[in-house]
């Protein structure tokens, strides 16, 4: 089986667990960056919403403070053509009259109306153009105003200032003069016990310019200056885009775009206005506009209208997107940085533990003289001094086993040799013995046999016998211990021979350790 080494595992292991950090980390950070991205755009819409729609409200009040100013003054003006006019019918009433109170009042114009049929129209004018003008092109609101002043009938008109007898309408472009946009302030008083109503205007450009100027349009146009982020703002009509020909009305006038710009509108846009003409709620989404990404924010506010906010969707997303990023580097790099203090730290315990290694091969392989140098103050160093010093032990105990088995090879060899002298010279001996001793048993028995013969003759001698007897006695002892003398030399003899081999035996086992020790390096 292959083995691996430990710095390749580890290298291995550590990056993986880096790879399933960094993908882990990443795939969490993503994730909750998408919540907070959610949350943050949510938030700031929410917050820029809210701001709008109070700068609106505030510079809409003031608008219309403005204009509430005007409105009294065109109610004194009124009040007063009326009382200067004096007549109860409007045919009494001249052209020249009415030039006379203008140019007095410093007016833009001012108009007779009466009832004609079943009509409300301008009979009497200092503009000739305003002569044939009906209420009805204003709209049924205003015509049914009109008409409750002739009628001594309080008039109603949303946005519009009433009073008893008495309608000022918001400032508004002339419906006479279509070739250019002229805007007016106009005032309706009906006289009472008169059969008409007397309406005096005054231009209202430059009064529309100002309540524009610090209106809702003025204060639109300076957040999106002051907000890079911000595309564009706009308070639009969701009816007039469910029925644009609300638009076309003169009263109350209508428009899609109240205030602000709505430059990037879409099928969508549209769609979604339609809706929110019957179902108001907010709405949100990001669409490609121009190949840049823009956030669309539609709020319901009151008076049925929606605040639009065209938000730079990478603009706002990209200092998360940064944060993140950064968050996201500085996470990897503190885990490769780890990595590298890890991987450095290891390798180091690597290569000692490779020297130590090397040093036990070499042991292993028979140099006793091997050694291994680690300075780490670690455990590593405190084993490598203790593999050296086992080393040092075993070299010394191989050297005097080796010097040992010398002196036991040269011993052997001596006790070998004199062995072998031993067995020759015991040999000798013991041959010379046995036959000398066989020669005295021979010579013995031989003379035992001549007296026995003597004797026999006198064997019923008691005392002969006694003597045959012990002559008998005799010649076993003697036979006795000449056996004894042969089986000692013999034994001796086989003593020699084992004590001859087993010399030679501790010579060869002597020579097999010298050359297994040998095989050491010293």
């Amino acid at each position: 089986m292959k083995q691996t080494s430990l710095r390749k595992q580890l290298l291995t292991r550590i990056l993986s667990v880096l790879i399933l950090i960094t993908v882990l980390s990443g795939g969490i950070q993503l994730y909750f960056m998408d919540k907070q991205i959610d949350y943050e755009i949510d938030t700031q819409s929410s917050l820029i919403a809210d701001s709008i729609n109070q700068g609106i409200e505030e510079t809409d009040l003031a608008a219309k403070s403005i204009e509430h100013q005007i409105d009294l003054k065109m109610f004194g003006y009124a009040k007063h053509i009326g009382d200067m006019l004096g007549k109860e019918k409007a045919e009494d009433i001249t052209t020249e009259e009415l030039i006379q109170i203008k140019e007095k009042l410093n007016l833009s114009g001012l108009t007779i109306f009466t009832r004609v049929d079943n009509d409300i129209v301008a009979v009497k004018a200092t503009d000739q153009k305003e002569i044939g003008f009906s209420t009805k092109n204003f709209g049924e609101i205003v015509y049914q105003a009109s008409d409750d002043m002739l009628n001594g009938k309080d008039p109603t008109v949303p946005g519009a200032y009433t009073e008893k007898g008495l309608l000022v309408l918001p400032i508004m472009m002339s419906g006479t003069y279509e070739d250019q946009p002229l805007f007016f302030k106009y005032a309706y008083y009906h006289p009472e016990g008169t059969d008409y109503f007397v309406n005096p205007y005054i231009e209202a450009n430059e009064v529309y310019q100002f309540t524009q100027d610090i209106g809702p349009d003025s204060w639109i146009e300076t957040m999106v200056k002051e907000n890079s982020f911000i595309k564009e703002i706009a308070v639009l009509d969701p009816k007039v885009f469910e029925n644009p020909e609300l638009a076309e009305q003169y009263w109350p006038p209508m428009k899609k775009v109240v205030h602000g710009h709505f430059k990037f509108e879409t099928k969508k846009d549209i769609q979604l206005l339609k809706n929110l003409a019957n179902y108001p709620e907010k709405h949100s989404y990001v669409q490609n506009i121009k190949g840049e990404k823009v956030l669309k924010l539609f709020i319901p506010i009151k008076n049925n209208q929606v605040i639009y906010i065209a938000l730079d969707y990478a603009e706002m997303t990209d200092p998360l997107y940064r944060h993140s990023i950064i968050l996201f580097v500085t996470g990897l790099v503190s885990l490769l940085g780890l990595f590298l203090l890890s991987f450095g730290f290891f390798n180091r315990i690597y290569e000692n533990i490779q020297k130590i290694i090397q040093q036990i091969k070499l042991l292993e392989a028979g140099d006793l003289t091997a050694k291994s140098e680690v300075n780490d103050r670690s455990e590593l160093e405190q084993l490598s001094h203790s593999t050296n010093r086992m080393a040092e032990r075993l070299n010394k105990l191989i050297k005097d086993t080796q010097e040992q088995a010398t002196k036991t090879q040269r011993l052997s060899i001596l006790l070998e040799a004199e062995a072998s002298q031993s067995i020759e010279k015991m040999y000798g001996l013991s041959t010379e013995a046995t036959m000398k001793s066989r020669d005295q048993l021979y010579e013995i028995t031989s003379f035992m046999d001549e007296i026995v013969e003597i004797l026999d003759s006198f064997k019923d001698n008691p005392k002969v016998k006694y003597i045959l007897d012990r002559l008998d006695a005799m010649r076993e002892v003697a036979n006795d211990r000449t056996a004894a003398t042969t089986d000692v030399t013999i034994t001796l003899s086989d003593l020699l021979q084992s004590l001859h081999g087993q010399s030679s035996e501790l010579s060869d086992i002597s020579n097999k350790l010298l050359d297994y020790m040998a095989k050491f390096k010293l």
